[in-house]
């Protein structure tokens, strides 16, 4: 079994997963903090100075004058300015994940080899392969169409 083990984890696409989900946290914390610390104060401002991660639902009996207050005081709350800062970060994660296959997709396309022009066809009579530019079958002599 620890042979098995060891063989499971030493397989590249292993590797190469680890690999993503700690390059894919990395760039989770980044966003995270763009949209926080950089996106979402400016938007707050064209606003008027709201704060979307102040937005928030009591659903206890209290005033709170805020969100962590209303949390430190274990009200219930729904903290539905937060989930929109997620949101945002969600999209501009994925619109970054998007950006990144696109790239990579376009890179795999333009390094991939076309594939060789054909040098053998089908004779239509015999179905024996002969030389794309023959214009009589070795096998069975016909003539054939088209060729010049």
């Amino acid at each position: 079994m620890i042979g098995e083990f060891r063989k499971f984890i030493s397989r590249g696409n292993v590797m190469d997963l680890a690999v993503g989900i700690i390059i894919g946290a990395a760039f989770a914390t980044l966003v995270k903090s763009f949209v926080d610390d950089i996106l979402m104060p400016p938007i707050g401002m064209a606003t008027g100075g709201v704060d979307f991660s102040e937005f928030y639902l009591n659903l206890g009996r209290g005033d709170f004058p805020s969100r962590a207050a209303a949390v430190e005081a274990g009200a219930p709350i729904v903290s539905y300015g937060l989930f929109i800062n997620n949101v945002i970060t969600f999209l501009i994660t994925a619109f970054g994940v998007f950006l990144l296959v696109r790239a990579y997709s376009r890179m795999r396309d333009r390094d991939a080899v076309a594939a060789p022009e054909p040098t053998e066809k089908d004779c239509p009579f015999c179905r024996t392969r002969i030389h794309i530019a023959a214009v009589r079958c070795p096998a069975c002599t016909s003539e054939l169409a088209g060729a010049s």
